[in-house]
């Protein structure tokens, strides 16, 4: 066994682990990066990029469909699905060499492909290597989550780990689950030609604000996708291309095949934490606001933190690790701005408090604006005027705002920016956004605010009539 001494050792090639990594090579500390999987983790492999990449598959198959408004004759499109999934390969394959063990080598990173274990609360073992360092952070991701349902050990399914890699096109996708991974692969399915059913046991979008997520599920019913909600799977039977799945209710539901979509587990099976002291539930690694285990050398980030399951909270974790381990400086992580995107079409996008939060958290003290997409002329001008904004005001500054329609993914973060600069609603009524953009929805709503004050205001109405009289 070959022994290594360094300052930080990372444990996971994901978004997390590789930002730390490159982060702390270049500030010059000496860094360990150790990925049993492919570099680049989920998110390249399995999560956003591929998924991204067949949505936009799919929009460009619904283009064809939707082109009546514009004086263009629908068509139904040709989909070649085989080649709609060489489009995701790639889409991944141009991206790769941005997360590649060449590049991170290129940075002076230390790079070892096998899985890691802690030995001692400073050592881990990986593969023919004993690490020693002074500073770990895991970075170690999640996996799909399958519950235990009958038949699922003997059934056929997907998982975000799979789906992308079939060439032949579901005749009948069943996708258990209705959060955005279900919801997101629901449509782009649907899109490129397969009948498609989801199955969710309580709410589809139930995490969402319930106005915004009605949204979405209309357009998704009215392009033909079957949404089953409220209903347990009790059962699952069948084989490829014949899989049925029997409800609470008795109801079977029969497709051809299954996307199992129902969440994500925290991978840390194997890595003896116990070894080093660190305390961990089925959650994830137990950590401080400093992102701090309970071995102050271990750190954890992204999805081994516990927290929100996202690429860019696992970025946002990076810098406060990198702050502490590598400058010695104190940094906290706050959730209170961090912003998530669900990108159906149209897309659904939240940051900060939804309305129901915000009313139990704040009471009378909260004024709740809104904006409707059909008021906006760019919207109005691509025929994608479904939608609005909304949102949530205590003592002038936003807490919330909760977005449906258009590019809402895109149009959260100038909301992002104000709740976590603490801006007050005048600094969004005073931008100027150029004209024609979706971006003045965002000043429409903000102007929604000041609208009443305005208007309604017996003392304005006075002082503008003095004005108009008297001052020359």
């Amino acid at each position: 066994m070959e022994r290594i001494d360094t300052d930080i050792c990372v444990i996971g090639a994901g978004s997390g682990g590789l930002s730390v990594a490159a982060g702390a090579v270049q500030m010059g500390a000496r860094v360990v990066l150790i990925e049993a999987g492919e570099m680049g983790g989920d998110c390249l492999n399995a999560g956003c990029v591929p998924s991204k990449a067949l949505i936009a598959a799919a929009k460009a198959a619904q283009a064809q469909r939707s082109g009546g408004a514009f004086g263009v004759t629908p068509v139904e499109p040709k989909v070649d699905f085989a080649a709609a999934k060489d489009h995701v390969a790639a889409v991944i394959a141009q991206i790769a060499p941005v997360d590649s063990q060449e590049r991170f080598e290129g940075l002076g990173v230390r790079v070892i492909r096998a899985f890691a274990r802690f030995t001692s609360p400073r050592e881990v073992e990986a593969g023919d290597y004993i690490i020693r360092a002074r500073r770990f952070v895991i970075a170690t991701g999640s996996r799909p989550f399958v519950p235990p349902i009958q038949g699922a050990d003997v059934v056929p399914y997907f998982t975000n780990e799979t789906i992308f890699a079939a060439r032949d096109k579901p005749g009948h996708l069943i996708v258990i689950g209705g959060g955005p991974i279900g919801m997101e692969m629901a449509q782009a399915h649907r899109r490129l030609g397969a009948d498609v059913t989801v199955i969710e046991g309580a709410k589809a979008l139930g995490r969402e604000d319930p106005e915004m997520a009605a949204v979405v599920l209309d357009v998704l019913r009215a392009e033909g996708i079957t949404i089953l909600e409220g209903q347990p799977v009790v059962r699952l039977s069948g084989t490829v291309g014949a899989v049925e799945v029997l409800l609470g209710d008795g109801v079977l539901v029969k497709g051809s095949h299954l996307l199992m979509a129902v969440g994500r587990k925290v991978s840390l099976d194997g890595m003896n934490l116990e070894a080093a002291g660190v305390a961990y539930t089925g959650k994830g690694v137990t950590v401080g606001e400093n992102l701090r285990s309970s071995n102050r050398r271990v750190y954890a980030v992204g999805d081994a933190a516990g927290g929100l399951q996202f690429t860019h909270v696992a970025g946002y974790h990076a810098g406060i690790v990198v702050r502490q381990a590598v400058l010695g400086l104190p940094a906290k992580a706050t959730m209170r701005a961090m912003p998530r995107a669900t990108f159906t079409d149209p897309e659904l996008a939240q940051v900060g408090l939804t309305e129901a939060e915000a009313r139990a958290a704040h009471g009378v003290a909260l004024t709740v604006v809104r904006a409707e997409f059909h008021h906006n002329d760019r919207a109005i001008a691509e025929r994608k005027d479904k939608g609005l904004i909304k949102v949530m005001i205590v003592k002038g500054r936003p807490v919330g705002a909760s977005i449906v329609g258009p590019q809402a993914g895109e149009l959260i973060a100038l909301w992002a920016l104000a709740i976590s600069a603490r801006l007050k609603m005048s600094a969004i009524a005073g931008m100027v956004a150029p004209y024609p953009t979706l971006g003045e929805v965002s000043k429409r709503v903000a102007g929604a605010y000041f609208s009443p004050k305005l208007f309604d205001s017996a003392a304005l109405k006075a002082l503008v009539r003095f004005v108009q009289r008297f001052v020359p």
